[in-house]
């Protein structure tokens, strides 16, 4: 059974990092020109501001195996409303058995909630969608971003 709780960046980088990689390699598009580099300053200021929300999930002997990550601030258009943009999320494909992912992501929301959070984006792959969870756990697609490499 595994374990969901809020961590603190600098608590967990050392555990995350090799997570990273391994869901890099899962999901990201366009491996063999773009590599995993991380803006690490970036990530330890917002954890260091409150900025960063991580919850993670932890197998019984500690060991980490999936985080949902989100990007605390107001909304550019709408100051009222104290969002949380999800960054990344990603379960360990060993733990992908039954609801754990869906229990990561509520687990998520709740602790969210508890911080004050008004609004939750979640983003989702084309390649890898996911949307179905999101919408089965009351959320609505919104929108659609477009990329284009130059340069």
């Amino acid at each position: 059974m595994l374990q969901y709780q809020v961590e603190r960046l600098k608590d967990i980088y050392d555990d995350l990092r090799p997570l990273l990689d391994m869901h890099w390699e899962d999901v990201a598009l366009d491996q063999e020109t773009v590599h995993l580099n991380p803006n690490s300053a970036l990530y330890r200021t917002a954890d260091d501001t409150g900025a960063l929300h991580i919850t993670t999930a932890r197998v019984e002997d500690g060991e980490l195996v999936g985080y949902a990550i989100y990007l605390l601030s107001s909304n550019a258009h709408y100051k009222q409303l104290a969002v949380a943009d999800g960054d990344i999320f990603w379960l360990h494909p060993d733990h992908r058995k039954g609801m754990a992912g869906v229990r990561l992501l509520r687990k998520a929301e709740e602790f969210l909630i508890a911080r004050g959070v008004h609004k939750i984006l979640n983003k989702v792959k084309l390649h890898k969608d996911v949307g179905i969870v999101f919408e089965r756990l009351g959320y609505t697609p919104i929108e659609r971003v477009y990329a284009k490499t130059v340069g």
